[in-house]
């Protein structure tokens, strides 16, 4: 088991490097940049732009490097060891010089936290903008995601076990109406349901007079008295998929061989349900952490801007259509990185709950 966890670790590192020269060579395909996109903005705004401005802004920004050149210097600010040495060694990496560019210096090296690259937008390392939302977007979706397995297991077990009951009907009815309502809807209407019955403001995280003040138990409990809209309003579509997911899988486990035996040796009901067929038929729910973890970056993107929510997601959509480089590659790599993790924690989750996939793994 350890043996086989350190090897797909290892694979890590070459898949997240090819993965980020993918991803940024996809985020420059669009035509133009970020100063396109800017100058595109200040002619709308009715503001006059001079050639000179335009040679300005591309000097400033590194613009006219090629690729490889860029690319170096974004994955060098991605990595937590800074590829740097003295002059007397005659090696070089990317130094940020105040004026934002990009230029040689020599240094020996070091460790230092990654700012993956210079949001041209804001003016400001990717990696401070990122760490101010990461908090409140990763307690977001774990609460949604317990939100939604505290759902969806019991609901797709009772629905298996009562097939074609009343409670089956109601709820098969509830889940189709889940994932036939999309999610930014269901925010607004939630948010008027909670302004017209409670009086609260249910947009964004926080009360006005918590947003920029220092945590404390009051901020804590103002959010948790803000989270449970937002947490209801993304949870419920991924638990009307789950419980669809769970309940097929559950009634083919009910009707195998073993099940049946056990039942005519006297095996308890409760007992047999859960030792054997739900830890096979919850497979699917386990390997949806995969996709689950990157859902934390980019799943609440609409839901996020509808709602005023202070999350992540927003940053990659404005960074996409600023054409901000650095950012939108920076995010990218980001769910790729949580991607590969998630994919790694399904595999290991399978590996404890499934007994056949130990079984196949050591026959192998």
């Amino acid at each position: 088991m350890g043996t086989w966890i350190l090897r797909r670790i290892l694979w890590m590192f070459p898949t997240l490097w090819v993965i980020s020269l993918i991803s940024f060579g996809i985020i420059q395909l669009p035509p133009g940049d970020y100063v396109t996109s800017h100058l595109e903005a200040m002619q709308a705004a009715g503001e006059n732009v001079k050639p000179g401005d335009i040679e300005r802004l591309r000097r400033l920004y590194n613009l006219d490097d090629p690729f490889h050149i860029k690319y170096l210097k974004w994955s060098n600010d991605l990595l937590p060891l800074g590829f740097v040495r003295s002059p007397e060694d005659g090696a070089y990496f990317w130094h940020e010089n105040p004026d934002k560019t990009q230029t040689f210096r020599w240094q020996w090296p070091h460790f230092k936290w990654p700012n993956m690259g210079w949001s041209l937008e804001h003016e400001r390392p990717v990696g401070q903008l990122i760490t101010e939302r990461l908090l409140l977007t990763v307690a977001l979706s774990i609460l949604t995601l317990l939100f939604t397995w505290a759902l969806a297991i019991p609901i797709g077990i009772y629905s298996a076990v009562r097939q074609y009951s009343v409670g089956d009907y109601l709820f098969t009815f509830l889940g189709f109406l889940g994932l036939a309502t999309p999610s930014f809807l269901l925010a607004l209407v939630l948010m008027y349901v909670a302004q017209e019955a409670w009086g609260m403001d249910a947009g964004g995280l926080f009360s006005p007079e918590f947003q920029t003040a220092a945590w404390s138990w009051a901020k804590v409990s103002d959010l948790m008295a803000h989270i449970w809209v937002p947490m209801i309003v993304l949870g419920l579509g991924g638990t009307a998929g789950l419980i669809r997911i769970l309940r097929a899988n559950l009634l083919d486990e009910l009707r195998k061989q073993y099940v049946i035996t056990a039942r005519a040796k006297g095996l308890p009901r409760v007992r047999l349900l859960m030792k054997y067929p739900v830890r096979v038929a919850i497979n699917p729910i386990i390997s949806t952490i995969g996709w689950l973890l990157p859902g934390i970056v980019s799943g609440s993107v609409i839901v996020a801007v509808v709602m005023n929510l202070p999350t992540v997601g927003p940053l990659l959509l404005t960074s996409l259509l600023s054409q901000d480089m650095y950012m939108a590659g920076s995010m990218v790599m980001l769910m790729a990185a949580l991607t590969v993790v998630g994919t790694l924690i399904s595999d290991i989750l399978l590996v404890i709950v499934d007994p056949r996939i130990r079984y196949e793994r050591k026959q192998n």
